[in-house]
């Protein structure tokens, strides 16, 4: 291995992103940051990196396996590389917002690190944008982030895609009347995650018929809704099913053709959500467009206290797989002669412009070996041939 071929490694997970990929990724994250925009969701710019006790408070604990640690050579302080920015967002919410006007909608986009991959998602590096709103717990704030969600997608121009809802808080709430064991919890809860009616059999005890119940609730959403609600229910299933009922209905109005189904046993990617979640997939597509769900801006998911929010995360990695760049790019080279005016003219017009640097180049061959659909001629922009 030479040293320049050494020197191009790049640990599991990360990547480079070249020309004229990087563009069209910026192009299309202003896309969807307008968008957000265009419905009220203000945009914010949280670091990187932050203290380690901020970083991983609230929604940010379960987060602590994925992040990298690092001391603060500064401060001597523990600080932590960003995993996901949802939690930032919810800090910025109650430090530097804490008093401005409630629901908030912010906005935001940035690179994240964390430090496994997953089997849909290998990454380590994410590109995330996302929405939240803060302050509301109505249903109708649910409703609003999915739509949201579902119709930044759209306007990209994807329309294959199905929204998986899930309520996490459903599965604890039914073990928590039974009794069972942290150890039978556990197991339970794998077995869940793993889809495997026998093993759910073998550990869950009293609640098997309910979770067995529960995995059959499964699909299409207005079959699975039937199902679940055919259960009995403690309280605080009760209230999330009810409310899955309201959110649904909403959807089903605003959004009609929009693909629904339900998963009310998925867990995974939700630990710190507090109420309905939901995950965007694509046909043929293995990781996720996006996900989001609803959660406390302070305050673990067993606490009664804390504001409520519900936002989402879109994977831009994925949504870029989707898309194909078909727009062609007027690149023009221009001699080294040529004056702002010009090129700034050149620009107005939708060029991309880029200068020769010796005044006797072969314009046409340059603009070739450059990239250039067309070169400045003596009678103006002339197209490159072959």
């Amino acid at each position: 291995m030479t040293e320049n071929e050494k020197n191009a490694l790049l640990p599991a997970g990360l990547r480079d992103v070249l020309p004229s990929d990087a563009a069209f990724e910026a192009k299309i994250v202003e896309q969807i940051v307008a968008f957000f925009g265009q419905n009220g969701y203000d945009r914010v710019k949280a670091p990187l990196i932050e203290f380690e006790d901020g970083l991983l408070s609230g929604a940010g604990v379960a987060l602590a396996p994925q992040t990298f640690r690092l001391m603060d050579p500064v401060s001597q302080r523990m600080m932590g590389v960003r995993a996901d920015i949802t939690p930032q967002i919810a800090r910025i919410a109650r430090t530097r917002l804490g008093r401005a006007p409630r629901p908030l909608r912010l906005s935001y986009a940035g690179e994240v690190l964390r430090v496994r991959g997953s089997q849909l998602r290998p990454e380590r590096q994410i590109l995330q944008v996302g929405a939240e709103l803060i302050g509301s717990a109505s249903p109708s704030a649910d409703a609003e982030i999915i739509e949201l969600a579902a119709d930044a997608i759209g306007a990209l121009g994807i329309s294959d895609f199905s929204v998986d809802l899930t309520v996490p808080r459903l599965v604890p709430s039914i073990l928590g009347q039974y009794g069972l064991s942290d150890d039978d919890v556990v197991a339970v809860r794998a077995a869940l995650d793993r889809k495997d009616p026998e093993a759910v059999k073998s550990v869950a005890g009293e609640a098997t018929e309910t979770l067995a119940a529960l995995l059959e609730a499964t699909g299409a959403v207005d079959n699975a809704l039937e199902q679940l609600k055919a259960l009995t229910l403690p309280e605080t299933a009760h209230v999330e099913r009810e409310r899955l009922e309201v959110v649904v209905a909403r959807l089903r109005r605003d959004a009609p053709d929009l693909c629904l189904t339900l998963d009310p046993v998925e867990n995974r990617g939700f630990e710190y959500h507090t109420g309905i979640g939901f995950t965007i997939f694509a046909r043929g597509i293995s990781g996720e467009l996006a996900r989001g769900g609803r959660y406390r801006v302070q305050g673990n998911v067993d606490d009664d206290a804390g504001e409520r929010a519900t936002g989402v995360t879109l994977y831009v990695d994925t949504i870029l797989g989707m898309l194909s760049k078909t727009e062609a790019i007027r690149r023009i080279l221009v001699p080294n002669s040529t004056s702002r005016d010009v090129k700034s003219d050149l620009q107005s017009e939708g060029w991309v412009t880029v200068s020769a640097l010796d005044d006797q180049a072969d314009l046409a061959l340059e603009a070739h070996q450059l990239a250039c659909s067309h070169f400045l001629g003596e009678t103006g922009p002339e197209p490159v041939k072959g």
